[in-house]
């Protein structure tokens, strides 16, 4: 989309001229201001009780015409909003928009920074948020076939948010779900809606190894795990570079390593932790049992013992068919076929978006999010900052997702 094919809206923000139609001033004005206090006043995971007030009251706001039944849930920090369709019992469907922020001191410069200090919204959180109850105040103006329920989520950087909502019960039912991520590395008013992977699972590892202790000068004496980890971590490097087929992308991160008090003794002990990623079941099991077997061996090897701890993340995010088709046919009907643009690199991030995938079927878009002329800031920096324009482009195309889904499922098409 050209830099021309924008209007002026309020200090400045463009809105996609195709959508300019969607959003009279009063919407815009509103969803400006919310997605800036959002960002002035950001919460870590699990701690968005003010943000979940922030949005409810929001959300309510923009449906006055046509009410949601709001509902706070679980600490009071899951807000869930049904708008209702045209046509009761028809399938439900939902949208999803995280919450949460990052603790990070933010340096974006922006006049309405966080006022939170060390905490800010470095992946678009506030963004995404901010779409989602601009998507329900347009299904309020031109309602689903169903009903929609617009789901504010927290704790998706933790990777809890959605198992947290998924166990209130309120998505019980729910026959397609959407959700998307601001991304500078496409401009506004480009959306990825590819079908297959779009994200990684997320495990964690621990590993500890434990010798027995002595004086530097001795080491003869000693069962040293720091020669132990030294060699484990390069070990680690060959599960992707010799046991998996090249063609299958996958990540082995040592991210901390941990040993030793002073610089004459040998300690008793190390430990590393570190990350885990494939895009595909058998990877990701792949993966936890080469780093057991190997820290195993590892030990063995050094005379030590080891305790191994795998954390679970979240699964990989893939796209099934029906639902891209869906999303990709709101995206092209709301921008023009020439807004779908293919992700072109494999994204080895994590998004707990795939607990919902795992019992309803969605689709989880990339939503440009960078100027024409600007730079592609990589997210959870302390000078992440998307372009607000993106905020109309995300709810015009989950809004009309959502009306596409359903009129799918009510008519039993794919």
């Amino acid at each position: 989309m050209t830099p021309a094919a924008v209007a002026d809206g309020i200090e400045g923000v463009a809105v996609p001229a195709p959508l300019q139609r969607y959003f009279p001033a009063e919407l815009l004005e509103q969803l400006i201001g919310l997605r800036r206090s959002l960002h002035q006043h950001p919460e870590l995971s699990g701690h968005e009780q003010e943000t979940a007030t922030r949005l409810a009251g929001a959300l309510a706001a923009v449906t006055a015409r046509h009410p949601a039944v709001i509902q706070r849930l679980g600490a009071e920090n899951i807000v869930i909003g049904r708008i209702r369709g045209r046509k009761p019992g028809a399938p439900t469907v939902a949208i999803r928009g995280d919450i949460d922020a990052l603790p990070i001191q933010e340096e974006t410069g922006l006049p309405f920074s966080s006022q939170v200090p060390g905490v800010m919204h470095a992946c678009g959180h506030d963004v995404h948020a901010t779409w989602a109850v601009g998507a329900g105040a347009l299904l309020a103006a031109a309602p689903a076939m169903g009903d929609v329920l617009i789901v504010l989520q927290p704790a998706e950087e933790t990777g809890s948010g959605a198992i947290d909502v998924l166990e209130t019960g309120a998505l019980d039912g729910v026959s397609a779900i959407f959700g998307g991520h601001v991304d500078r590395r496409f401009v506004v008013g480009q959306v990825v809606a590819d079908e297959g992977s779009l994200a990684a699972s997320t495990d964690t590892f621990s590993i500890e190894l434990i010798g027995r202790g002595a004086h530097a000068a001795r080491p003869h004496e000693s069962a040293d795990p720091i020669v132990g980890v030294g060699a484990l971590i390069g070990a680690l490097q060959v599960i992707v570079s010799r046991r998996l087929n090249p063609a299958l992308p996958a990540v082995v991160t040592v991210g901390t390593v941990h040993a030793g008090t002073a610089t004459n003794i040998i300690p008793e002990q190390a430990v590393i932790t570190g990350t885990l990623r494939a895009i595909d079941p058998a990877t990701r099991r792949l993966l936890r049992d080469e780093v057991e077997r190997i820290a195993t061996a590892t030990a063995a090897t050094y005379r030590l013992d080891v305790r191994v701890s795998l954390g679970l993340g979240t699964p990989p995010v893939v796209n099934p068919p029906a639902p891209t088709a869906w999303a990709r046919q709101a995206v092209t009907s709301v921008l023009g076929a020439g807004a779908l643009v293919p992700l072109g690199f494999v994204n080895l991030a994590g998004e707990d978006f795939a607990h919902y995938q795992e019992r309803i079927p969605g689709c989880f878009m990339r939503i440009g999010a960078r100027e024409p002329d600007g730079e592609p800031i990589a997210a959870h920096s302390p000078r992440f900052k998307p372009a607000e324009s993106s905020i109309f482009v995300g709810a015009a195309v989950l809004a009309e997702a959502a009306r596409v889904a359903s009129e799918k499922l009510a008519s039993g098409r794919s």
